[in-house]
């Protein structure tokens, strides 16, 4: 029996409207790692949670201009703080991957989980954050069996020349050091 995502993690959003329906009969079988700060650099939770839910003010930062009209989301956001937010079920299909491919598979966002962390390709992640991202990709290999640790990537892996996150600060050793603790 899959965990009720709504009690596992420290918060649950409001479902974003940037989701749909997975396709019938397509297996869970991937993680996708992202990093995302809104304005570039800046870390808050509270712009993120608002363009996955379709109502960022655009007109609060010069930044946001190219985000107008644009219907992204994940599944799940961790903070600096390590705080996991789930904006979709893991059931349903987030808009997280666009133009994708994986193993000769097209659309990612049809079998992948996609996990957005507040991050970029200038700082550092934090510890809580690895933490927190292997307990939470832990819990999805549970409950998600086709899901192993080498099918968890980048969306670098996914859309190369695309996208570059979670970038090079995303120490992949050490996050598969924790992925082996329980």
């Amino acid at each position: 029996m899959a965990t009720n995502h709504r009690d596992f993690f420290l918060s649950a959003q409001p479902d974003s409207p940037h989701q749909d329906a997975r396709p019938p009969g397509v297996a869970i079988d991937m993680i996708v790692l992202h990093a995302i700060s809104l304005p570039a650099g800046v870390f808050d939770v509270q712009a993120v949670l608002a363009l996955f839910a379709g109502t960022l003010d655009c007109h609060q930062h010069p930044a946001f201009a190219d985000l107008q009209g644009l219907r992204v989301s994940s599944h799940f956001v961790i903070d600096r703080q390590g705080a996991c937010l789930m904006c979709v079920p893991p059931s349903r299909r987030a808009w997280h991957a666009g133009v994708s491919s994986w193993q000769g598979r097209q659309r990612c966002n049809d079998f992948a989980i996609g996990i957005e962390l507040l991050g970029d390709a200038n700082t550092p992640f934090t510890l809580p954050q690895y933490h927190q991202t292997a307990r939470l990709c832990r819990q999805l290999m549970r409950d998600y069996p086709h899901i192993h640790p080498e099918r968890i990537v980048g969306h670098s892996d996914i859309a190369p020349g695309r996208k570059w996150d979670p970038g090079p600060w995303w120490d992949w050793p050490f996050f598969r050091h924790l992925l082996q603790q329980d």
